[in-house]
């Protein structure tokens, strides 16, 4: 098997843009340890070691390894495109809409 470079191999965060989020939770179901709905009805990321949901605008979290292709899947099937996965050593985006 052909060992894949770029952003499944990178660390990374991810962070979602509320104002974008149209509250399908297609996140919650392909990583529900990452993404979570808020009281206002809207997906938000969850801290890592004990799941507190992180509402502040452009809250990021990071991503074990173990959830980072879930969460980049999370990224490029959400609806509102509001999902960003950026790596942790330079902040480039890998996933979701600005990535190049």
């Amino acid at each position: 098997m052909d060992e894949e470079a770029g952003p499944v191999s990178d660390e990374v965060r991810v962070w979602i843009d509320q104002k974008l989020c149209t509250g399908d939770g297609l996140c919650t179901q392909y990583a529900p340890d990452v993404f979570e709905f808020g009281d206002d009805g809207l997906a938000y990321v969850k801290d890592a070691p004990d799941g507190e949901l992180l509402t502040p605008e452009g809250a990021q979290a990071d991503v074990s390894e173990r959830l980072r292709l879930d969460v980049i899947d999370a990224a490029d099937e959400c609806p509102g495109n509001c999902i960003h996965v950026v790596r942790r050593a330079d902040g480039a985006e890998v996933a979701g809409p600005d990535a190049g």
